[in-house]
């Protein structure tokens, strides 16, 4: 193996760097998302396809990433030029570290945004400010939590804050030692609220919602869903998972590692289900998806509840540790960078991009009050940041990365770095070259809107376009290659 720069630092274990990539793995949208459209699209049979989907795509991705990370020992443009150099590759391939690290940023861009409600809305819970008889009532808290910028502005700055005070003490005394209290107290927080929501009332209708297998109710819809969730959900492409895998011990198994975050993080959103649903149904509201579940119809549902608002500060707060899990990883690839190609301290690597986030996240932050009316082509400046990175960058970064990883390098590269068997790395070279970038490329055409894609979301049709995206790669990989690597 050639030699590479070691970093500065390593987790202490397997179990530091699980934990973090389960933390960055497990987020607001996830607590909010998967467990609503695992209802809605078929229970225990959209479950078993997402889990099909997080093989076919997220793993394969995600060992990718885990391994450039950490056979380059870098940020994610530092690892992809060693990696790619060591190949005898050109070094306009680091752009895809460009993008992964800018992707990650610009996402956090918003997301302190996001994070800043669950901090306002515990800060509501413990002080009583989230009294209202109605939804109606609670959409008009929700609104004026928005409307005004210094209010929003202050918790938005608050996550900032938090966010590079971890940061900035270093992979192990700051992210590592976080997340060490952190993830488990989320999962001892989930299964208190789980054991609340079995005296609810509504325990029964959750469960039934969440795990009855109804095939009939898995439309193509429901399967661009579960692939879509499967991408997004590991926090791929974002420069996260990529610098993380930077501090990851050579001894580490990467496939186990791999196979345990997917798995984490499927059953912490399905945990996340078990607790919020019951105590929903309880109170004969809908189940809805998004904001609305978790910031209007929850809180009143709480409210009627007996000791609901315990409950309701003790979700919250497990919301808000979500929102720092996350954050903290998106934001590390820069930091990583700065201390590495700028000779910049820790602390001031962290600070410095601090300032710049909280610049930038200011102005998604006014596009829910003062800047309502600031639009462009429609879109507000919170908007184009989700919408750049969601349905461009994240996409077209894990398909640049699945390329380079299936007919760019040299196989030789991870063959060493995943450790795997013959058979095995036989599997994961053929997903990475053909079953991945055909999942990603469904999930960039759906997101563009551009077409429907539910043809190819039958089986038959699936299996067949493989077949097909198989033997002409195998007939035409060696200029395949030539074409990527001029």
């Amino acid at each position: 193996m050639t030699t590479t720069q070691q970093p500065r630092t390593q987790w202490l274990g397997r179990w530091g760097f699980l934990l973090a990539a389960t933390g960055s793995a497990v987020g607001l949208g996830n607590i909010w998302k998967f467990p609503y459209i695992t209802g809605e699209f078929g229970g225990g049979a959209f479950v078993l396809v997402y889990l099909a989907c997080i093989l076919a795509v997220g793993v394969p991705v995600m060992m990718t990433e885990i391994a450039l990370g950490r056979r380059g020992r870098g940020s994610p443009i530092d690892a992809i030029r060693r990696v790619v150099g060591e190949s005898g590759r050109g070094s306009a391939w680091s752009l895809l570290g460009w993008m992964a690290m800018l992707c990650g940023f610009l996402i956090l861009s918003f997301y302190v945004v996001v994070a800043g409600w669950s901090f306002s809305y515990l800060w509501k819970m413990l002080s009583g400010g989230l009294a209202g008889s109605s939804v109606e009532e609670m959409a008009a808290i929700f609104g004026a939590n928005n409307a005004s910028p210094l209010n929003l502005g202050f918790w938005s700055t608050l996550v900032t804050v938090a966010t590079m005070m971890i940061v900035g003490k270093g992979v192990q005394a700051g992210i590592e030692k976080s997340v060490s209290w952190m993830m488990p107290g989320m999962v001892v927080m989930l299964l208190i609220l789980i054991g609340y929501g079995v005296y609810s009332g509504g325990f029964g209708e959750a469960v039934r919602f969440l795990f009855s297998f109804d095939a009939g109710s898995l439309s193509s819809e429901g399967m661009l869903a579960a692939l879509g969730h499967a991408f997004f959900t590991l926090s791929l492409a974002s420069g996260a998972i990529l610098t993380y895998g930077s501090y990851l011990p050579a001894r580490a198994s990467i496939a186990r590692t791999t196979l345990s975050v997917a798995l984490a993080d499927t059953l912490v959103a399905l945990m996340a289900g078990l607790a919020i649903f019951p105590v929903i149904f309880a109170n004969g509201m809908s189940p809805s998806s998004g904001p609305g579940l978790i910031f209007m119809s929850l809180p009143l549902a709480f409210q009627a509840m007996p000791l609901g608002t315990l409950f309701g500060i003790l979700f919250f707060v497990m919301l808000s540790m979500a929102a720092l899990t996350s954050s903290i990883s998106m934001v590390e690839a820069t930091v990583s960078w700065l201390t590495d190609n700028k000779g910049l301290s820790r602390r001031t690597a962290s600070w410095g991009t601090g300032i710049v986030l909280w610049l930038v996240s200011t102005l998604a932050m006014l596009s829910f009050n003062v800047g309502a009316d600031w639009t462009l082509a429609g879109k507000h400046f919170f908007d184009w940041l989700d919408y750049l990175t969601s349905r461009w960058m994240m996409p077209l970064g894990g398909l640049g990365m699945v390329l380079l990883a299936g007919f760019v390098l040299k196989s030789e590269t991870f063959r060493e770095e995943l450790g795997l068997s013959a058979g095995w790395h036989a599997l994961w070279l053929f997903m990475v070259r053909y079953v991945s970038p055909l999942g990603i490329l469904v999930i960039f055409v759906d997101a563009l809107g551009i077409t429907r894609v539910e043809f190819a979301l039958h089986w038959p049709w699936l299996l067949a376009i493989l077949v097909v995206i198989t033997l002409v790669g195998e007939l035409t990989s060696p200029r395949l290659r030539r074409v990527l690597c001029p």
